[in-house]
C-alpha cells in the first residue's frame, strides 16, 4: 500500500517556527557562510511547505549544518548511531529531531521515522552513500531513498557539495575553518507503481545522477573561474 503524506502539515510549520529553532538556525547560517566561507553555487528549490526528501554526497561530518546553512527549512537528518549516541552532541540531535540509524543491522524503526517525518510534512534529508567518501568519487548509492519516494510519493531533490573540508575527522571539519561549495538541483519525481525490484534500482541509479550532474557543473565553474 502507498504511504500518505500530508502535502501541507501543521507539524512541520509549528516545528519550524520554534524560536529555539529559528535561533539555532541563524546561527548555523552565520556559522556556515562566514567562519566556513560557504558558497551556494545555486539556491535550494525545495518546497515552502510540505514534505520533501534532500539527498546529497557525504565528505564529511560537517555536512549536514553545512545544507542546513543553505536552506530556510529545517532538515530532518538520517544520521548513523554512533554519532547521535555522543552524550556532548545529543541534545543537538534531539532539538533538530535527528532520526539514528543502526547502520550494523536492518533498522526498520528508523525508516518508520522517517516515513512519519514526511507524513509531518517535514524535510527528510539523506546521504544515500551510507558513508563518507575517501576520495572524489560517490559510492553506489544504497535503494533505501529511491523506495521512501516511491511508496510516498515525495519528491527527491539532489544536492552536491565539496570543499576543503573533506576527509578531515568530525571535530576539525567543524571547528576549522573551511572553504566550501555546494550546489541544489531540480526535483525528481517517482511513480508510485515502480514496485520492482528493477525499477527500484533504476530510480537509485536516477538520484545517483542527479548528485553526478551536480558534480559535473560545479568543476566546470571551477575550471571557469
Amino acid at each position: 500500500m502507498p504511504f500518505a503524506v500530508k502535502v501541507e502539515a501543521p507539524d512541520a510549520e509549528v516545528y519550524e517556527h520554534r524560536p529555539t529553532v529559528r535561533i539555532a538556525q541563524g546561527f548555523n547560517r552565520m556559522f556556515t557562510r562566514i567562519y566556513h566561507q560557504m558558497t551556494v553555487l545555486s539556491p535550494p528549490r525545495l518546497p515552502r511547505k510540505g514534505a520533501a526528501i534532500l539527498v546529497c554526497n557525504h565528505v564529511s561530518g560537517l555536512d549536514p549544518m553545512l545544507i542546513q546553512g543553505a536552506c530556510s527549512r529545517m532538515i530532518v537528518w538520517m544520521m548513523a548511531k554512533e554519532y547521535y549516541d555522543l552524550k556532548a552532541l545529543t541534545w543537538l540531535y534531539k532539538m533538530v529531531e535527528a532520526i539514528p540509524v543502526d547502520r550494523g543491522s536492518r533498522d526498520t524503526s528508523s525508516t518508520r521515522a522517517a516515513l512519519r517525518a514526511l507524513a509531518n510534512g517535514r524535510v527528510l534529508g539523506v546521504f544515500p552513500e551510507g558513508r563518507i567518501e575517501t576520495d572524489h568519487e560517490l559510492l553506489p548509492f544504497q535503494t533505501g531513498v529511491a523506495l521512501m519516494a516511491i511508496k510516498t510519493g515525495v519528491s527527491v531533490y539532489p544536492t552536491y557539495l565539496d570543499g576543503t573540508q573533506r576527509g578531515k575527522e568530525m571535530v576539525p571539519a567543524v571547528t576549522h575553518s573551511n572553504r566550501v561549495i555546494i550546489r541544489f538541483g531540480d526535483p525528481l519525481h517517482f511513480d508510485k507503481r515502480q514496485t520492482s525490484r528493477e525499477e527500484l534500482e533504476e530510480s537509485t541509479q536516477r538520484i545517483q545522477q542527479a548528485v553526478w550532474a551536480l558534480r559535473s557543473a560545479s568543476l566546470r565553474d571551477k575550471m571557469l573561474s
